[in-house]
């Protein structure tokens, strides 16, 4: 089978940017959703998947509308579960936990949250059902676990992409066993 494409897309500017919002269903702004739109504008896909959290399903169905696409919602796509955390801002969270967390996110999940390799693998479950150039609408901590799954990057290396607000990672995905990857483009 032939390689394509998968750009990773995060979800814009939400209302209460600076929390740990994972499940937590909170809207973008207008302008984060006009970034979303406007960044993939020229690209070029077949598909759109989005995370079924609003800050996601908006931007997707904003952007697939106009193309006649359908989105696929699908839940694998959302964000790390923050459990207790959840909503809240990193200054209300205990700093020795949130140091605890960011240093090693599956020997220390959140309180009530999700392991970081839960998140791995259901991101990898969800990159197995892709197979044709797609648009995926999600999350930081999401496409850091797509990273990891389809490169191995470790936690350190993980943390380095910066991941702005509707910014893009563009994929090319050989599938097979074993499946293999390349990153070909990084817009902010």
């Amino acid at each position: 089978m032939n390689a394509f494409h998968v750009h990773l897309m995060r979800h814009g500017a939400p209302h209460a940017p600076g929390r740990l919002l994972g499940h937590t269903d909170a809207p973008t702004t207008p302008e984060g959703l006009a970034a979303c739109v406007q960044q993939v504008a020229d690209l070029p896909f077949a598909a759109v998947v989005s995370s079924d959290l609003v800050r996601c399903a908006h931007a997707a169905e904003a952007i697939a509308a106009p193309r006649n696409l359908a989105v696929t919602p699908d839940p694998r796509w959302r964000e790390l579960d923050f459990g207790a955390w959840d909503g809240l801002a990193s200054a209300e969270v205990d700093s020795a936990a949130l140091a605890q967390f960011w240093a090693d996110p599956d020997a220390n999940p959140p309180p009530g949250g999700e392991r970081w390799s839960a998140l791995t693998a259901r991101i990898d479950a969800a990159l197995g059902g892709i197979d044709r150039d797609t648009l995926v609408v999600t999350h930081g901590g999401a496409i850091r676990a797509a990273l990891a799954c389809l490169f191995g990057f470790g936690q350190q290396q993980l943390w380095a992409f910066d991941l702005p607000y509707a910014c893009v990672v563009s994929l090319r995905i050989w599938p097979g066993a074993p499946r293999t990857a390349q990153i070909v483009g990084l817009w902010p």
